[in-house]
């Protein structure tokens, strides 16, 4: 009987999963493996809260593999060795993988190839299983890849929509292969208190409670940092727990605006990716230079600890902070003006705010947010590269009556409405009342620094 072997890394689902169906075509046996790479740490891929969701995750999975009459293969070590390892105990003539699109997949990828020649073993890579759209399928004349969105958002609503394959029905594993057992969140430490929980059945049911109830007001409420009517499957997303052609497929059969602005949303993801595919070195290096000299020291020091804190004194960026400390997650508001405020009106090195958000962030992916980063930076793919976005503009605008900010700053619970979003307004007792810091700069003397650095108008 032949073998199969499908190597699970950001894709643990058995929906709408390009590889396990290959397999399975085969009519042979099915080894679902999944491989925890210590290369992974190392590159610094992995933090507790990724680690706890990861956890919930390969469970999941697992579960979903033993009610279909296999189960999940764990290893440990370096993916290659181990993938080689259960190719001879097995005698498999396949290895199935979905593409990957970071530096460090694609060494992966390479690595593989090379080692299953050697093993006689045929690898497949299946395109778009993370993705809606693979990189590279649609490129601009002259050049590999789009850098700015629209041109690309047009080119890819263009594409043949794939309608989603079901889960298996069943599948058979080889008797007698070793596994280890499945990590359990427990198992880590340092997690976020109010993290989610992962794995694919979460997943599943956020995406069609948010369709049934939200998508329909999504064009107008995605902003409100109160109301949080996102989506929140950024997770399910980067873990591969839900089909990113799944979701946009689902998406677009409520219609109207508020399910086309999602789609758009989701769209941005795959930009990002084929950005990242084309020029694997923007996840550390400036995609657009300009020239920035970022403020380095003592005082550049303490107003990032500041800000990675939750106490730079403006109530709308330390709320967010405080949320991603919290939940291991942010709203995509708060983290445009956390992001503005830390690059822009700190004039910190977006790296820096990166790097923070890549220990916190469950759905902290490489492309996605060192992209964005540079897209606030000014560094990116923003044809507006010198935008400055005001917190307190954004505070009035976007949580008006201040619940937001009394939600995650609890310390300002006694101002009322809009009043929260400048408690430096206050004076004498009433100001010493409120154990909340002064702002670390004014707004204009931010604008104004960050205006000479750029040599902007």
């Amino acid at each position: 009987m032949t073998v199969a072997v499908v190597l699970f890394t950001s894709d643990l689902r058995v929906h709408d999963h390009p590889p396990l169906r290959a397999a399975l075509e085969g009519g042979g046996e099915v080894v679902p493996l999944f491989v925890r790479d210590p290369a992974v740490d190392r590159a610094g891929f992995a933090a507790p809260n990724r680690l706890a969701f990861l956890a919930d995750c390969l469970a999941d999975l697992h579960a979903s593999l033993r009610s279909l009459g296999g189960r999940l293969v764990l290893r440990t070590g370096g993916t290659v060795a181990e993938v080689c390892r259960v190719v001879r105990e097995t005698d498999a003539a396949e290895v199935h993988v979905a593409a990957g699109y970071s530096a460090f997949a694609r060494a992966r990828e390479t690595g593989l190839r090379r080692a299953l020649e050697a093993e006689g073993c045929r690898l497949f890579v299946h395109d778009a299983v993370n993705t809606v759209v693979p990189p590279g399928a649609v490129t601009p004349q002259g050049s590999g890849h789009f850098s700015v969105f629209t041109p690309y958002f047009r080119r890819w609503s263009d594409q043949p929509p794939r309608t989603p394959w079901p889960a298996p029905r069943a599948l058979r594993v080889p008797a007698g292969l070793g596994s280890q057992d499945v990590p359990s969140r427990s198992e880590v430490s340092g997690v976020s208190a109010g993290l989610a929980t992962g794995g694919e059945g979460q997943g599943r049911a956020a995406l069609r409670s948010w369709l049934s109830e939200h998508v329909g007001s999504y064009e107008e409420r995605h902003d409100d940092l109160a109301g949080d009517v996102t989506s929140r499957l950024s997770a399910h997303l980067h873990f591969g727990t839900l089909s990113a052609a799944e979701v946009v497929f689902r998406a677009r059969g409520h219609q109207g605006p508020g399910a086309a602005a999602f789609v758009r949303q989701v769209c941005w993801r795959d930009f990002h990716q084929q950005v990242l595919a084309a020029r694997p070195e923007s996840a550390l290096e400036d995609y657009r230079p300009r020239g920035d000299r970022w403020r380095r020291g003592g005082e550049a020091e303490e107003d990032l600890l500041a800000w990675r804190e939750g106490r730079t004194g403006y109530p709308v960026v330390d709320a967010a902070m405080r949320q991603l400390a919290h939940e291991g997650w942010m709203h995509n508001r708060g983290r445009l003006i956390t992001a503005s405020f830390l690059a822009k009106t700190l004039y910190v090195d977006w790296r820096e705010g990166a790097r923070h958000f890549l220990d916190l962030l469950v759905d902290g992916d490489v492309a996605n947010n060192q992209l964005n980063w540079q897209w606030v930076a000014g560094t990116g793919t923003d044809s507006r590269p010198n935008r400055v976005l005001n917190p307190v503009l954004q505070g009035r605008r976007y949580d008006p009556d201040g619940a937001y900010v009394r939600r995650w700053v609890p310390e300002l619970a006694g101002l009322p409405g809009a009043a929260v979003h400048e408690p430096w307004r206050l004076t004498g007792l009433e100001r010493a009342a409120y154990d909340y810091p002064d702002p670390l700069i004014t707004l204009a003397d931010g604008l104004a620094r960050f205006r000479s650095a750029r040599q902007a108008d």
